[in-house]
C-alpha cells in the first residue's frame, strides 16, 4: 500500500494513496508514526471503511514523516562508483588512494529539522556555502522496534520505502571532517512523496534515477549497494534500538555534482527530481 502525509484545509492528515497517485483516502490516525505503530488495524480495504477521498490538486503533500522522532540515519559511500568519484573529487577529507571502499558502512545522521516535503523549496544557504550538491537516495522506514537485529531477520523490520535527497554542502562536509554539519542545514532533507509498504516492493529490486534541470545524472539499482539494506539494519541496530518510524537513508549512487570536472554545484533556480520505480518522484526547487 502507498501512504502520504498531506495538508488539507489547514489540517495535517495521513491517507492511503490510490495506485495512480491521484486520490487520497484519509485515515483516522494522528500521524504517519501513529499509522505505523497501529498498522495491523488497517486492512487493504481501509478506504471503503473511510470512503471520503481527496484529489491530488486539493491537497499539499508534506514529507511522509514530517517530524521524525529522532535524527535520520544516513549511509555514505554505499555505491562503489560513487565511492570512487567521491575519493577523486578532492572533497573527501583524508582520502587515501586504494581505500575508496570502506570495510564497514559509514553512518551519520541528519536532524529532523532538515526535513521538507515534495515541491518544497530547498535553501542554498549562500551566506554559508556555495558548494551545494544533491544525492538521490532510497530510504527505509522501520516498522517495529528491535535491537541487535540479525541480517537474516532484517526484512521483517522494514515497514516501507520512501525517497530522500541527501542535500550536502560539500565545503562544510570536507572542512569539518565529520559530515553532520555539511548535511544538516535547514531544508537539506527533502523526503517523499509517499511511503510504499514492503509487501509491495523488495529491498533488492529497487531502481533510482536523479535529474537536475531535466538532465539525467544518476541511474542505479539496489543491486549495486556495497552494503545491502539487511546489512545496514544489522549494523545500525547493534546495541541501538530502532523504533517504528525510524528512517535509514541507504546512500547515493555515482553522478553527484562533485563527480564532474569541474564540479557542477546547485544554484538558485535549479530543480532536482528523484524517481524510484514503485514509489514516485520527489521534486524540489532550490532558492
Amino acid at each position: 500500500m502507498k501512504f502520504a502525509t498531506f495538508e488539507h484545509e489547514g489540517k495535517q492528515l495521513v491517507g492511503r494513496v490510490s495506485a495512480d497517485g491521484a486520490r487520497f483516502f484519509p485515515l483516522p490516525v494522528t500521524s504517519m508514526l501513529d499509522l505505523i505503530e497501529r498498522y495491523e488495524q488497517f486492512s487493504a480495504e481501509a478506504d471503503t471503511e473511510h470512503p471520503v477521498s481527496l484529489r491530488l490538486d486539493d491537497v499539499r503533500l508534506l514529507a511522509p514523516i514530517p517530524n521524525p522522532r529522532k535524527n535520520i540515519f544516513c549511509v555514505g559511500k554505499n555505491y562503489r562508483e560513487h565511492a570512487y568519484e567521491f575519493s577523486k573529487s578532492g572533497y573527501e577529507a583524508g582520502a587515501v588512494a586504494g581505500s575508496e571502499v570502506d570495510d564497514y558502512p559509514a553512518v551519520f545522521t541528519k536532524p529532523a529539522t532538515s526535513v521538507v516535503g515534495p515541491n518544497d523549496a530547498v535553501s542554498t544557504h549562500p551566506q554559508i556555502t556555495n558548494k551545494v550538491d544533491y544525492e538521490g537516495e532510497i530510504a527505509v522506514v522501520i516498522g517495529r522496534a528491535g535491537r541487535d537485529i540479525k541480517r537474516a531477520d532484517a526484512a521483517g523490520y522494514i515497514w516501507g520505502f520512501t525517497i530522500i535527497n541527501d542535500v550536502t554542502a560539500r565545503d562544510r562536509q570536507k572542512n569539518h571532517r565529520q559530515w553532520f554539519l555539511g548535511k544538516s542545514l535547514d531544508t537539506f532533507c527533502p523526503m517523499g512523496p509517499f511511503i510504499v509498504t514492503s509487501d509491495e516492493l523488495r529491498h533488492d529490486e529497487l531502481s533510482i534515477r536523479t535529474w537536475v534541470n531535466g538532465e539525467l545524472r544518476q541511474d542505479a539499482h539496489t543491486r549495486d549497494l556495497i552494503f545491502d539494506i539487511p546489512t545496514l539494519i544489522e549494523v545500525i541496530s547493534a546495541g541501538c534500538t530502532l523504533e517504528p518510524g525510524d528512517i535509514i537513508s541507504t546512500g547515493t549512487p555515482a553522478g553527484v555534482g562533485i563527480g564532474f570536472t569541474p564540479p557542477r554545484f546547485l544554484a538558485s533556480g535549479d530543480v532536482v527530481e528523484i524517481e524510484v520505480e514503485g514509489i514516485g518522484r520527489l521534486k524540489n526547487h532550490f532558492v
